[in-house]
């Protein structure tokens, strides 16, 4: 069976309404980390069914409702997402023996804002960072990725970029 899944990560309490269209299109959405408000994760959990990871900068109630890690096994491909991962080959402090422990397929992370998909040859895994869809951070263009597990693979992965990053008004 097919599941189509968006992903993405450092909404920092604004859920542009461009990502609402993207949402509707999916069987799944995943939020890794820096969410920012309840507002972000209420709404979108109104439209899929959401796995959610809390960031650094998300509060203790936050904190209390969402994990800092999530391991989950969807369509045969064990998946392990958590909010500061780091990147291949220089993982973040403790993502070296979690990964080996877990040994995911694919590996999910934000928190650096910066786009990257690639394979991890030396933990074969595949790694992912869907950049920054809100609007605070360095970040100039606002990112999110869409793909599908099917037969045991990632298949049609595609990045939406929602084009540059909306100001905030003064």
């Amino acid at each position: 069976m097919m599941k189509k899944i968006l992903l993405l990560s450092d909404t920092h309490s604004f859920l542009d309404p461009r990502v609402l269209g993207y949402a509707e299109e999916v069987d799944q959405i995943w939020h890794a980390g820096d969410i920012g408000s309840f507002e972000v994760t209420d709404t979108l959990a109104k439209i899929k069914p959401l796995k959610v990871v809390y960031g650094n900068i998300d509060n203790a109630s936050i904190r209390s409702q969402f994990d800092e890690d999530l391991f989950f096994i969807i369509g045969g491909i064990r998946v392990f997402m958590t909010h500061i991962g780091g990147k291949p080959p220089l993982y973040a402090k403790g993502i070296g023996e979690k990964l080996k422990h877990l040994n995911p397929d694919i590996f999910i992370c934000g928190h650096s804002h910066i786009l990257k998909v690639s394979f991890d040859k030396k933990n074969k895994l595949l790694f992912m960072n869907p950049g920054a869809v809100g609007k605070h951070g360095f970040h100039k263009k606002q990112t999110m990725i869409r793909f599908e597990i099917k037969a045991k693979k990632v298949q049609n992965l595609v990045v939406i970029e929602l084009g540059d990053k909306q100001r905030e008004k003064l």
